[in-house]
């Protein structure tokens, strides 16, 4: 009986040194008085190294002064009861490195000493564990929202249901998307779950006032310190909410929207469930940016399809107006000299005439093409202008012109100048829904007193009475592709085209704007030198220089028969061809044709440009003249292949054929 001591003394010291958990007894001044192996090799000290060290040395150096006041308080309790298995913390290692533990604490009676036994317990692979289920819930939410944004039929019932998953993924009471309006200046509730009316017009205003900055950040409603989102902060604690998320879906520039997740819970946000929310932000934002894409996509297609049409219109309307003008100039030099019979005819061409010029404008609008600049006196641009912006931007805008006395020619594509003053003009009338006045004025700039004589520049000034811009708007004004017009409404390209014309024409444009006072835009082009306008055309000789014979190619019958009618008044000699395949034949049977006349668009077969090279490799010496309403209309039609041949556009006046005629007969006389 008396080596009983010793026996329980050995047991009890066999089962506290073979323990599986790390054991630590501390007395009441909290230092080590027994460590077990474990609890040595978890925490990374050598046998014995742990006995009179402060057991605050197993705990991060932040937590060390309120663990003591803790322990203090507990261990002076006059009943002190066990602490059970599971309060988890943070321990030490002597390496300084921190890692997850759960612990159990217990009082000991020794005789007359109190002391503390510790069972701790290592859970860094529980953690990890249970982090790793977490993270794939939380990646099984994001692919299930990543399918929605994908798969879903329609963009918008996608965004719709994405609040709630979100919500759902993070058991969190409330969620939110909100998108900029489309003028930049305010904020909208897109979809919500768990949000009342009142917060989400909370967090709008506050939003629209500026109270967030873009930054993804977890949000402490109840805190005092927290300034940001005042109105959002009452209208969340009136609902117990007690902590947010805020996370942008960013744009180019700046953010495009946000993704708002409320909780009753407070510091409900970690870096897993902000990271999760970053991801569905990122995946909401490209798929607001791919929805916009496939918006100007198909905008896009609608103006090639548009544009497309337009050209196959303006070619047969320009072969019905080559009809109608060239049978107008047959019937008028027959006409006797009746002046109100003549004065009726000189009416019908004027309108035809007209007809051809607006004909023209559709073309230059709807094809793209290389610019083909020429020295122009602005003044006659811009009158030639003024009617057709009238008839364009509507009798509510009142369009005036002025010119600053003599100005030198400017060097320019007239058809792109008109493109780019079109698309100003109608970015101003959209900024006068209820009308307006649009003033273009053109002045000459000589610039500093230093610079060379005639080395100034064409200022064109276009000023409107519209809404004006506010300076975020202003900043992105000439970027491609960013427009305030509601989504189908604009494609944002009218201004950076603009933009790009001027770089092309060596030119450079301003824009001004204030909220309120309208916009106004000037285009700086540098003066070109006045020899280098075209000199008036001079009236081609009366009789044809010499004898020659000039085979016409057209497939449209009246079309063909006007132009025989002028060649013949004009004392050519003229065969004709209804296609290519018989031009071919009359060249092989009239080896004295002299001139080779072709429109482009020949129906089925050989284009007009094939029919020429063709001829030219039978006879290389032979002019050639092509005439068409809208030669893009024929497929496979290169720059470089037309520009081999004179090119005389329908309709066509006798002047303009016996000019072109003329020309192309001399460029190949010795």
């Amino acid at each position: 009986m008396n080596d009983a001591p010793a026996i329980h003394g050995d047991l009890f010291q066999a089962l506290f040194n073979t323990a599986p958990d790390a054991m630590v007894v501390v007395d009441r001044e909290g230092r080590i008085v027994l460590a077990n192996p474990q609890a040595e090799h978890m925490f990374g000290y050598g046998p014995h190294e742990l006995h009179g060290q402060p057991v605050e040395a197993l705990l991060p150096e932040r937590v060390r002064v309120a663990h003591q006041s803790h322990r203090s308080g507990y261990m002076d309790r006059p009943r002190v009861r066990p602490m059970g298995a599971g309060y988890e913390l943070t321990g030490v290692r002597r390496n300084g490195q921190p890692f997850p533990v759960e612990i159990g604490l217990s009082p000991i009676r020794t005789g007359e000493q109190l002391l503390f036994a510790a069972s701790i317990r290592d859970i860094s692979e529980t953690q990890r564990a249970r982090q790793a289920l977490v993270r794939a819930r939380y990646d099984a939410a994001a692919g299930q929202v990543s399918r929605l944004l994908l798969e879903s039929p329609s963009y918008d019932m996608a965004v719709d249901k994405v609040p709630s998953l979100v919500a759902t993924a993070l058991h969190t009471d409330a969620a939110a998307i909100l998108f900029r309006d489309s003028h930049g200046r305010g904020w909208h509730c897109r979809a919500a779950v768990g949000a009342g009316q009142l917060l989400q017009k909370a967090i709008c205003r506050d939003l629209s006032e500026g109270g967030w900055h873009g930054d993804a950040r977890a949000l402490a409603l109840g805190e005092p310190s927290v300034e940001a989102f005042p109105r959002m902060r009452a209208a969340a604690e009136a609902e117990h909410f007690m902590d947010a998320a805020l996370v942008p879906l960013l744009d180019r520039y700046e953010p495009l929207g946000l993704l708002l997740v409320l909780s009753r819970g407070p510091g409900t946000f970690d870096h897993d469930k902000m990271h999760f929310l970053q991801s569905v932000a990122n995946m909401l934002a490209a798929a607001v940016q791919r929805s916009r894409s496939e918006e100007q996509l198909a905008h896009a297609q609608r103006l090639d399809a548009i544009g497309q049409l337009t050209g196959g219109i303006a070619h047969d309307f320009n072969n019905l107006l080559t009809v109608i003008s060239g049978n107008l100039q047959l019937l008028s030099a027959a006409l006797p000299d009746d002046p109100l019979a003549r004065e009726a005819a000189d009416s019908a061409a004027r309108a035809a005439d007209r007809c051809a010029a607006l004909t023209g404008k559709l073309l230059s609008f709807a094809s793209r093409r290389h610019l083909s600049p020429r020295a122009i006196q602005p003044g006659q641009l811009l009158a030639e202008l003024k009617e057709m912006l009238g008839r364009t931007l509507g009798e509510r805008i009142v369009v005036a012109t002025a010119t600053a006395g003599a100005l030198p020619p400017i060097e320019v594509d007239p058809s792109e100048f008109d493109t780019a003053l079109v698309n100003l003009a109608v970015n101003a009338r959209d900024a006068m829904p209820r009308g307006g006045r649009l003033d273009i004025a053109v002045r000459f700039d000589a610039g500093e007193p230093s610079q060379p004589p005639g080395s100034g520049q064409v200022v064109f000034r276009i000023q409107d009475t519209g809404f004006g811009m506010p300076p975020e708007v202003l900043a992105h004004a000439l970027d491609p592709f960013f427009t305030t017009k509601e989504v189908g409404k604009g494609s944002g390209l009218g201004l950076s085209m603009v933009y790009g014309f001027m770089k092309q024409s060596g030119g450079r444009m301003t824009i001004e704007s204030q909220l309120g006072y309208g916009t106004v835009v000037e285009l700086f082009f540098p003066a070109a030198d006045p020899s280098r306008l075209p000199s008036p055309e001079g009236a081609p000789p009366a009789s044809p220089p010499g004898v020659a014979t000039i085979l016409v190619v057209e497939d449209e019958p009246q079309v063909r028969g006007v132009a025989l009618a002028f060649l013949h008044s004009l004392g050519y000699t003229a065969h004709e061809a209804a296609s290519a395949e018989e031009a071919i034949q009359r060249l092989r049977e009239h080896p004295a044709i002299d001139l080779l006349f072709s429109d482009i668009v020949l129906g089925n077969g050989m284009t007009g440009v094939e029919l020429a090279e063709t001829a030219r490799h039978l006879r290389p010496d032979l002019p050639v003249l092509l005439t068409s309403g809208y030669e893009r209309l024929a497929p496979d039609i290169s720059d470089a292949a037309l520009q081999q041949f004179a090119m005389l556009p329908k309709p066509y006046r006798k002047e303009d054929l016996a000019r072109a005629v003329y020309r192309a007969l001399r460029a190949v006389q010795p």
